[in-house]
């Protein structure tokens, strides 16, 4: 059995859409209620779950009201089995440029993202 890269490849496009345009009505689609948002960037860790996660990214403008360009790419996606993947993707919100890891599960007939750990740059500012 070939492994359902489409299927992941369609929920990361989701989920990309989603960032952009700052729709959780998207991102609840992509996203197990009881999925982790982790990040450390800073030297300390900041976690959240999605009723934490969610109002913040309604509160944000969408990097598409802005016109920001997309930078959204698939980096990879593994598999540890026939339910369980990972995928390494990158995105940019500005002025942040984000690496994600997105792991996903196959639960109620559909792939869903778990927990998202995150690193993120910072553009270099311009002057």
């Amino acid at each position: 059995m070939t492994p359902p890269f489409d299927a992941i490849t369609r929920v990361l496009n989701q989920y990309f859409d989603g960032l952009y345009r700052s729709d959780t009505t998207l991102l609840r689609q992509v996203f197990h209620p009881a999925a982790l948002y982790a990040c450390a960037t800073d030297g300390s860790l900041l976690t959240m779950g999605m009723d934490a996660y969610f109002p913040m990214v309604d509160k944000r403008p969408s990097p598409a009201s802005r016109g920001d360009a997309r930078t959204d790419r698939i980096i990879s996606i593994e598999f540890a089995g026939p339910v369980t993947a990972l995928a390494r993707v990158e995105c940019s919100i500005k002025p942040k440029h984000f690496t994600d890891l997105l792991t996903l599960v196959h639960l109620e007939g559909r792939w869903q993202i778990i927990s998202k750990v995150f690193h993120y740059d910072l553009e270099p500012s311009q002057g």
